[in-house]
């Protein structure tokens, strides 16, 4: 199976780091979308609605972006080149009811669609679109049956079950759209960790991605937390690999990373011009760990066109001057991207032919 999780996907776009090497503003690769701020789920760790995470401190569950005017964003995503697009939280996306036809507006511009979405409405027009034009939809879990997804999530009733429903119909449309799964892992969680993973790959998920749960934004108390079942989890993760990796299923272990992710030895986030976020209410944000937070707002657009707005001065000043190091001390996803563009920007451009 080809490697779907990589830092190193920013090398096949070399306008873009010739871009960040002459401080010139250029049109992102990738544009995640946040349609709307609503949810059906709680999440006891949700960054934009718990206080202890400090993060999304200035969403508003009620924004949601008019039909009109997302279809002009994608009329500029197109134009400008964008080559991908995921719609992601914020909120649910996939509550967001025009979302079927933005996706094909989109596609039929030739921008890739992908989605982070807690699964529960990927059924009817929701999963037709994304199973006719998706290139991936991944599923974000934090349990291993109904009992502990009711806990975790203040849901009622069979959630999980129909979750697995859900998935199991998906898959069996054997459509070109890789379904995932991102389990979150806490210390509620991690002894389930191969019942988790065996499950998902009955329902025909083809790679799960193994995460830990970010608990604070204070790295001595979110590494405490880890570490106290980091070795643990590492167990379990080889348990789940070693019974259950093959051809068509892959695990991805990113909980290892996760204490690296806080400090910034580095004052520009050049990963703006591969990535950057549009909120419900219509704001452009630096990156998804700062959507919704005053430092992380790059500008809003509500007056004006997306396209308008990235090419605007304002936009390139407020790029170029936000400081990672000072701004970001925070986790982090970008971070390994960030450092891998910055030691390739680095290289003496003369002595870089001496490979």
């Amino acid at each position: 199976m080809a490697n779907v999780y990589s830092d190193l996907k920013f090398l096949r776009f070399g306008d873009r780091l010739e871009a960040v090497h002459e401080r010139r503003l250029v049109a992102p690769v990738h544009v995640r979308i946040k349609p709307i701020n609503r949810c059906n789920h709680d999440c006891w760790y949700c960054a934009y609605r718990v206080s202890n995470l400090k993060l999304g401190d200035k969403m508003r569950e009620d924004d949601k972006i008019p039909e009109d005017r997302m279809m002009m964003i994608a009329d500029d995503l197109v134009s400008m080149g964008v080559k991908a697009v995921t719609f992601s939280g914020g909120g649910e996306p996939l509550l967001y009811r025009p979302l079927p036809r933005v996706i094909q507006r989109l596609a039929f511009g030739g921008i890739r669609i992908g989605a982070l979405t807690n699964g529960s409405n990927l059924q009817g027009a929701m999963a037709d679109a994304f199973a006719s034009y998706g290139t991936w939809v991944r599923v974000s879990v934090d349990a291993w049956d109904d009992s502990s997804y009711r806990q975790s999530r203040g849901l009622r009733g069979d959630a999980f079950s129909r979750l697995l429903d859900n998935l199991k119909a998906f898959s069996a449309r054997r459509s070109k759209c890789s379904l995932g799964v991102s389990f979150i892992i806490s210390q509620d969680n991690y002894t389930y960790i191969p019942n988790v993973c065996r499950q998902f790959k009955e329902a025909g998920v083809q790679h799960l991605k193994l995460s830990g749960v970010v608990i604070a934004n204070d790295v001595a108390a979110n590494n405490k937390y880890h570490q106290e079942i980091a070795p643990a989890v590492a167990v379990q993760i080889a348990s789940a690999r070693a019974e259950l990796e093959d051809e068509g299923f892959k695990l991805v272990d990113h909980y290892h990373e996760l204490e690296t992710r806080f400090d910034k030895a580095y004052s520009i986030c050049p990963f703006m011009q591969f990535l950057t976020v549009i909120g419900a209410d219509e704001c452009v944000y630096s990156c998804q760990d700062k959507a919704y937070s005053e430092d992380g707002r790059l500008g809003s657009f509500a007056a004006s066109s997306f396209k308008e707005f990235w090419f605007s001065e304002e936009n390139r000043r407020r790029v170029w001057n936000l400081n990672p190091s000072v701004q970001c001390r925070h986790h982090c996803v970008a971070h390994r991207k960030n450092e891998a563009i910055l030691d390739y920007l680095s290289i003496d451009r003369e002595h870089g032919y001496f490979v």
